[in-house]
């Protein structure tokens, strides 16, 4: 009884996810991007399994909606690519949230992460991985001092989806 509980409230939970997510559409409309219901499902999937692989918890749409109004802009994002390189920037964004020790912010680690996509890794999200954020990590765990891998004074502004709608 009690595992049919949960497994109902999961539904409701995900299913109210999954519509805030596909509400962005209306903002990233303008880029030429949308996610289908089907998609928006599917990155709920893709976080849930990454969640559990880092040993996270998050509560509602958690980090994806920053993600989404960060690279929205990107122009290495199309249509035909945005729900597979939201889903690897997604389990990305968790995987370095744990190995930076959680010294870097949420917001921060975005900026960071869209400054390197855009610029030096030329939207590859393996060189994200491979290179920059492995950078990163590297530099938190051995504390070298350098902490950032975006140029000082850049500044990701992810809350312009929510001042727009």
């Amino acid at each position: 009884m009690e595992n049919g509980f949960i497994t109902a409230l999961t539904a409701v939970q995900n299913s109210s996810v999954i519509a805030a997510i596909t509400s962005f559409n209306g903002h990233t409309a303008r880029y030429g991007l949308s996610l289908s219901p089907l998609q928006a499902m599917e990155l709920v999937e893709t976080r849930a399994s990454a969640l559990i692989r880092t040993g996270r918890i998050e509560f509602g749409t958690g980090i994806l909606e920053k993600l989404i109004a960060a690279f929205c802009d990107s122009p290495y994002i199309l249509q035909r690519n945005y729900a597979e390189t939201l889903s690897e920037l997604l389990e990305t964004f968790y995987y370095f949230k744990n190995e930076t020790y959680d010294t870097v912010s949420d917001d921060e680690l975005i900026a960071l992460m869209k400054y390197s996509f855009d610029n030096t890794c030329q939207g590859s999200v393996d060189l994200l991985q491979s290179r920059e954020l492995e950078n990163l990590a590297h530099n938190i765990r051995f504390e070298t001092g350098n902490l950032s891998c975006a140029e000082p004074g850049d500044d990701i502004d992810t809350q312009e989806v929510y001042e727009d709608e």
